[in-house]
């Protein structure tokens, strides 16, 4: 068995990531449109019938934009904290659940035993919102991860990445580009203070420190339209990828269908207690 994962949409614009098996499937996050998030999943030919649950990592537009009319259309949970559904849609509460960090949701349609099921492990990031976390989509051994919209590469994050077989990881900058570039000062240190986003090299000394052994595919995530682009992404990278094939999720078009089918499974290890993080509110931040 294996999980299938893909980008539909990654960047400022909209964040929206499938991760599934050839029964089940999740989104983590929804960011773009009902309509463009409907005609994505047709390109690739990703069944929405096969969707069971949302799992949104914080309430900025950018992660949440199409939450409240594709969950009614489809009649699916909505798995978000207390503190974050307070600054999403309000038309969501009826379908919301919540969730703890370091503690799995098991998701499947006609599932028995937890092995059969996909497992969502939520953690806390450091990011300029409410309650922030990232996941870890498991299936029979399989890990996968969901890493975005992170500021630091926090003791969390090191955790849960170096026991990823595949993972979408923020790369969000290049230092120099937003040094140099058009926002104000103000904007540049949100966005490089340690609550914002991490830069291709914070993201690459993540790989190359915590390179999770037999990583298949990494696919650089939430790129700047104003501070990056995928070729100084990819430059960053590939000297060091070694057998990881490294992409990029792009902010126009989803990324090809990735199956990720590795010979070394084994159980996540979770933590045991959750790593507390100071809260800062925000209401978007750009990238």
């Amino acid at each position: 068995m294996s999980l299938q994962i893909a980008s539909l949409n990654s960047g400022s614009n909209g964040n929206c990531y499938y991760i599934g098996n050839n029964t089940d499937a999740v989104l983590v996050d929804i960011g773009l449109s009902l309509r463009e998030t409907e005609i994505r999943m047709k390109q690739l030919n990703l069944s929405v019938e096969k969707l069971r649950a949302i799992f949104i990592s914080h309430e900025h537009t950018d992660h949440i934009k199409g939450l409240s009319t594709f969950a009614n259309k489809y009649k699916l949970p909505i798995y978000i904290t207390p503190e974050t559904a307070k600054g999403g849609p309000k038309l969501i509460r009826h379908l919301s659940q919540s969730f703890e960090a370091n503690q799995p949701i098991f998701i499947g349609k006609n599932y028995c035993q937890a092995e059969n099921a996909l497992m969502i492990t939520p953690f806390r990031k450091e990011h300029d919102a409410a309650d922030p976390h990232s996941f870890i989509v498991s299936y029979q051994g399989i890990h996968v991860g969901v890493i975005t919209d992170i500021g630091i590469a926090c003791n969390n994050v090191t955790h849960y990445f170096q026991q990823c077989h595949a993972a979408f990881l923020e790369s969000n900058y290049d230092e120099v580009l937003l040094k140099n570039g058009r926002y104000s000062q103000p904007l540049k240190d949100r966005i490089s203070n340690g609550k914002g986003h991490i830069s291709n090299r914070q993201a690459l000394d993540l790989f190359k420190n915590y390179r999770p052994k037999n990583m298949s595919h990494l696919l650089l995530s939430h790129l700047s339209k104003e501070n990056n682009n995928p070729a100084l992404a990819l430059e960053t990278f590939q000297p060091h990828a070694n057998q990881t094939q490294i992409l990029i999720a792009s902010r126009y078009e989803p990324s090809p269908i990735i199956e990720v089918s590795p010979s070394n499974r084994f159980d996540l290890v979770l933590l045991k207690k959750p790593i507390t993080t100071t809260k800062a509110i925000q209401g978007t931040l750009f990238g």
